[in-house]
């Protein structure tokens, strides 16, 4: 992707921590048949392999498989926290006026051989890491083995794994460090004021230089 060297992130224990954070990502392949993208769960398994390895499962029915399957070149996407930042946040606005709206965001993409898994036993145990995580913070945590063991086994059929080594992983965190400090500062108050922007706000402020209120 287009990488202005303020805005690469290549510490990937903060590229690791975005995956977790915003495990749906895009599993995007292309082939012969052309272009495909589904959303889907992703399992990281850091330790697997050097950068880590991606973990998912798809319907069987869903062909994307089939592709990976035939060796199509694999991408997955992670979206972390985005905002639109209006010029009316900039101190330079009131100097100058020479301010346009951007779109700051955090994203993590990676690329890797990809292969088809129909295992039972590996597909059991994806799922299980899969829904660990995000039950384990529940009060009353929901596990697979709450549902009888012969439906689980019908479900299983009905799926097909996908297990990729990361070969290449890049981060992009675009949150106003090329602004000057006033804007930087005038960004981080702006989405103080907006609670749903409570992690672009602390972006803007760790990467800016700006400290934690």
């Amino acid at each position: 992707m287009y990488q202005p060297p303020h805005f690469r992130e290549d510490d990937l224990n903060v590229q690791h921590a975005l995956i977790r954070a915003h495990p749906l990502g895009l599993l995007i392949t292309a082939a012969a048949s052309g272009l495909i993208a589904n959303s889907v769960p992703f399992h990281l398994d850091a330790g697997a392999s050097e950068k880590g390895t991606l973990q998912l499962h798809l319907a069987r029915a869903n062909g994307q498989w089939r592709d990976i399957a035939a060796g199509a070149p694999v991408l997955a996407v992670f979206q972390g926290a985005d905002s639109y930042v209006t010029p009316s946040w900039y101190q330079t606005k009131a100097e100058t006026g020479k301010v346009v709206p951007t779109w700051n965001y955090a994203i993590v993409q990676a690329r890797g051989l990809a292969r088809v898994i129909e295992d039972a036993g590996w597909l059991l145990a994806q799922i299980n890491a899969i829904t660990g995580e995000h039950e384990g913070q529940r009060e009353k945590p929901w596990s697979v083995g709450d549902a009888p063991e012969e439906f689980i086994r019908a479900q299983l059929k009905g799926i097909i794994g996908v297990e990729i080594e990361i070969a290449e992983i890049e981060g992009k965190w675009k949150v106003s460090q090329n602004r000057p400090v006033a804007d930087r500062e005038g960004i981080a108050n702006g989405l103080d004021e907006m609670a749903e922007q409570a992690e672009m706000q602390e972006l803007v402020r760790r990467y800016g230089g700006l400290g934690t209120e």
